[in-house]
């Protein structure tokens, strides 16, 4: 394992306190270019721009804010910014008038009147929202909470999808097309162990969205509580549902129903015969390897990209972590591609193509700063962020060069966001010199020229011995 010190970073002002998972990287304004979107507790949800230490976009919301997301949630093709509050307020900020507006004006910073700074839509969710996560498994709007969790994936198929109340005590919920009909569902983890999918259902000519209502789908009942919801192509290349379970295990769940098994509607979702009652389509999996600890609470991210190479395989990757260290990258065939124990207690996971070459590594972050990148063949690189961390997130972002580059945020305890914006590698593997100018096609034409047998290891190490160190010597 070798260690990484990455140099080039930006530092933002940021004076407020937030929640873990109130930041993300997107593009808030729809030009192209990534922006990092951060909430805090006073309800202020702040989006900064290129390397400006300064906000570039100031709003205000409802409540302390717990989690924020950019994703094209009305399905208007066009990404909008998700702020959430604990009380429950759901808020949606269309930003891209703010970048004509920037575009027309002499000041780096956006000042608006009071009208214009309000979201275009807000409604009350379930209270003590925790955390949004977006999928690039078409678009996915997530929120984790400790009392309710919603999470919106929305296709090029998917009809405009909304956020409304569900029934309490949710811990996850995911929204994706779960059975391949091309239509989004909406699945629902509860703290009871329990995860219902629901189908969003509106008015044919789409007028009225406040009469759409949520259709009870199925109930699934776990063994473990559920800490995280992914989707991840299956064994055959169609789409699976994946819960995470605790102890680094995680479960399939059937999408079985039909038509006519949809039944209830609204908030409530009220039990029916044949629909409300626990079903057992849950196909558990529990993990090989070392767990200290079996109700460990454990994270999960699927469709971790493999690039264009391996693209033929139709099983897909997904990697789980624990809070205790233990990393895993699998595939949808159970077969475990290796497996990883760490000194940290790992509480983000997120995946990042560092090296360019389309196949996405597995990054992790630890509470005192330690960050793990392991690719696919098991090579571990590690970063250690100077300071204890309050939040992480990894991803693209536009800061110096006007292009979206690889980058990790860490937000610190002392009032600012490092933005490390130059990460990617050449390579994860440990090399030298020697193998790298042996690569080249062009070094075996400068040997020749020289008279030196490209295979005569020895000369050869001699030769750039010489050329490094003893021409600069005399």
């Amino acid at each position: 394992m070798r260690s990484l010190n990455y140099a080039q970073r930006v530092s933002l002002d940021f004076t407020g306190t937030l929640f873990p998972h109130a930041i993300c990287l997107g593009d808030a304004d729809n030009d192209s270019l990534n922006e990092l979107v951060v909430g805090d507790t006073s309800g202020k949800l702040l989006v900064y721009k290129n390397d400006d230490c300064k906000p570039w976009i100031t709003r205000t919301c409802v409540g302390m804010l717990t989690c924020v997301a950019i994703g094209d949630v009305c399905n208007k093709g066009k990404n909008l910014v998700v702020a959430v509050g604990a009380e429950g307020w759901f808020h949606l900020f269309d930003l891209t008038a703010a970048a004509a507006n920037k575009a027309d004006s002499s000041s780096q910073h956006e000042f608006l009147s009071s009208d214009d700074q309000k979201p275009f839509f807000t409604q009350h969710i379930p209270a003590n929202t925790k955390v949004i996560l977006i999928s690039d498994i078409g678009k996915c709007l997530a929120l984790w909470s400790r009392m309710c969790v919603l999470c919106i994936v929305l296709s090029s198929l998917t009809t405009v999808c909304v956020c409304v109340c569900v029934c309490v005590c949710v811990c996850v919920c995911v929204c994706v097309c779960a059975d391949g009909d091309g239509r989004c569902e909406l699945v629902v983890g509860y703290t009871d162990r329990v995860v219902r999918a629901f189908r969003w259902e509106e008015p044919s000519d789409g007028s009225d969205l406040g009469s759409a209502q949520l259709v009870l789908l199925k109930k699934w009942l776990l063994e473990g509580q559920v800490d995280s919801l992914s989707v991840n192509p299956g064994p055959e290349g169609l789409p699976e549902l994946m819960v995470s379970q605790p102890g680094c295990g995680y479960a399939i769940l059937l999408c079985s129903w039909t038509q006519q098994d949809s039944s209830g509607s609204g908030e409530d979702a009220p039990a029916t015969p044949g629909s409300e009652g626990p079903s057992r389509d849950v196909v558990l999996h529990l993990t090989t390897g070392r767990i200290h600890n079996k109700n460990v609470s454990t994270h999960l991210i699927g469709s971790i990209s493999k690039g264009s190479k391996e693209e033929s395989s139709k099983c897909g990757l997904f990697a789980l972590c624990t809070l205790d260290g233990t990393l895993k990258l699998m595939d949808s065939s159970e077969q475990l591609l290796w497996s990883v124990q760490v000194d940290h207690q790992l509480f983000a996971l997120q995946k990042l193509d560092v090296t360019g070459d389309g196949r996405e590594e597995v990054v992790a972050c630890a509470w005192d700063g330690q960050t793990y990148i392991i690719d696919h063949n098991r090579t571990v690189v590690r970063f250690q962020f100077d300071e204890n961390v309050n939040a992480f997130c990894a991803g693209q972002y536009t800061c110096k060069e006007g292009k979206n580059t690889p980058c990790l945020v860490y937000v610190s305890f002392n009032n600012k966001i490092h933005i490390y914006w130059k990460v990617q590698l050449e390579r994860m593997e440990s090399t030298n010199m020697l193998r790298v100018l042996e690569e080249k096609p062009e070094f075996k034409n400068h040997l020749k020229a020289l008279g030196v047998d490209a295979e005569d290891t020895a000369t050869v190490r001699s030769l750039v011995a010489n050329i490094l160190y003893k021409d600069s010597q005399t």
